[in-house]
């Protein structure tokens, strides 16, 4: 594994894990739209592009093979089978944006969300849940994407992904959206308030001041 990388606090690394269906790409496509500092890292999947998803919006679509070669080349932070597909989150897409100074959020399961948090001193994990079970297998259902059977099978690995929960920095409970975005965009200014990414953001007050 590579070396911890120095810390880079004028940009922070905000880390969502969530079971499917519980909200987590409405929350954070939101968010992104109100706020222009906060920038995705596009990972890597060997699954098929859903709906209107393009290549190099929502994910890198690469073949297995493809995904391979990535995985030789040490190219991913981390990577984890998820649903039977994989997905994987580039090194590099992460380190050039923080270098730039900009905040990052990842929509990743919670194995990748662990592991990043391990790499990164600046990092905020948080896990989405559903407010009850019916409500997660209704939002499954009503999305109309997935068979019956992928169905079950995301509600048994949604058991097996909420059970990570303590593991986590924040829990936000989507029970109504416009609450959970509330909550969301509350985690995300109040990092930017710590005083590590304040003195680099604001050295003219902090120099002006004479403070440490």
């Amino acid at each position: 594994m590579d070396a911890k990388p120095q810390a880079h606090f004028q940009a922070h690394l905000f880390v969502i894990a969530a079971p499917s269906g519980a909200g987590k790409s409405s929350l954070v496509r939101a968010l992104r739209e109100e706020d222009e500092r906060l920038q995705p890292s596009i990972s890597h999947t060997t699954r098929a592009p859903r709906g209107q998803e393009v290549h190099g919006r929502e994910y890198y679509f690469v073949s297995p093979s493809e995904f391979d070669a990535l995985i030789q080349a040490d190219a991913f932070v981390e990577w984890a089978h998820v649903h039977q597909q994989r997905y994987g989150t580039s090194k590099r897409a992460i380190a050039q944006q923080m270098a730039k100074g900009l905040d990052i959020v990842l929509e990743i399961d919670y194995q990748g969300a662990l592991s990043i948090r391990t790499l990164f001193a600046n990092v905020s994990t948080i896990f989405i849940l559903p407010p009850s079970w019916q409500e997660l297998r209704t939002r499954l259902e009503r999305r109309g994407e997935d068979n019956p059977d992928v169905i079950e099978l995301r509600l048994r690995n949604a058991a097996l992904e909420m059970a990570q929960v303590s593991k986590f920095d924040f829990v936000i409970i989507n029970e109504t959206f416009d609450q959970a975005l509330k909550e969301l965009r509350s985690i995300v200014q109040a990092q930017r308030l710590r005083y590590p990414a304040q003195r680099v953001t604001r050295s003219d007050v902090f120099d002006a001041l004479q403070l440490p």
